[in-house]
């Protein structure tokens, strides 16, 4: 059996401290054999750069995926060209810096194909991410075992048909920009397994990560002032998918949340 981890958006300075704390102990509990992290709001709350991103990495994280957000740091796009295991959403223009996907080989040989696209609705104007996913599998066909997308978007209604047009196809499909991890994880008539939103990795008594004085006169006021990312309670959500080596069918997905209770002195994992 082979266990893909799926970690949700990983939101700022908190996020990040928590992944440097505690992935690679997450990772050897759910035994995982690859991880992948989204990071678009790993730099205070809003983009990916160098310093953050080789955090991650020395964590535990073996892939970083992207979002609408990826390239709110001038020194992404460096990051992006230089890495081909930093993504940027496959559906953005293709001259822009790096790449949305990468092909992983894991211990037992088996290569995974890690998409990283961007939803359409209520977000910036992007290409179709059906038309391009579409294209990038019918290029790659043969290149890899197993498929792995996470579709960052807005809209649940987008991310499930985007799932089931799909079904067959891409074996995990994964949602995250939310923040807000979903209950709808679930196999697939296909094989597969798809969960509409893994969450984040930041703060709980938040507003997606940010502190609510620091958002509240948004709403009230309509004042924006600046977001200051949320250090209570920090907690990682993501998603554990379990596949079948031989037959390629993903035999279990599961939720999972960890906080700092977790690992406290009374409760040792």
């Amino acid at each position: 059996m082979l266990n893909i981890l799926a970690v949700g958006d990983v939101f700022g300075e908190p996020g990040c401290e928590f992944v440097r704390k505690y992935l690679r102990r997450i990772k050897n509990i759910e035994k995982a054999d690859l991880v992948i992290v989204n990071a678009e709001n790993a730099t205070t709350g809003s983009g990916t750069d160098p310093l953050e991103a080789s955090l991650l990495f020395t964590s535990g994280a073996d892939v970083l995926t992207g979002g609408n957000h990826s390239f709110r740091r001038y020194t992404a796009f460096e990051l992006m060209d230089s890495s081909e295991t930093v993504l940027r959403p496959l559906n953005f223009p293709p001259d822009a810096p790096g790449k949305g996907w990468c092909i992983v080989t894991v211990r037992t040989g088996i290569r995974v194909l890690v998409i990283s696209v961007c939803g359409q609705v209520f977000m910036d104007q992007f290409d179709s991410p059906f038309t391009a996913v579409d294209r990038l599998l019918k290029e790659l066909d043969g290149r890899y075992d197993i498929a792995v997308c996470d579709f960052h978007a807005e809209a649940t209604s987008e991310k499930q048909v985007f799932a089931h047009c799909f079904d067959g196809r891409i074996n995990i499909i994964y949602g995250t920009h939310t923040h807000v991890a979903t209950a709808d994880e679930r196999l697939t008539e296909r094989g597969g397994a798809y969960i509409s939103d893994i969450g984040m990795c930041g703060g709980e008594d938040s507003v997606i990560g940010l502190t609510y004085e620091s958002v509240v006169e948004r709403y009230l006021l309509n004042i924006r002032r600046k977001g200051i990312a949320d250090r209570r309670n920090v907690a990682l959500h993501g998603a554990l998918f379990t596949v079948d080596e031989s037959s390629r069918c993903v035999t279990a997905v599961k939720r999972i949340k960890y906080t700092e209770q977790d690992f406290s002195a009374k409760n040792p994992l």
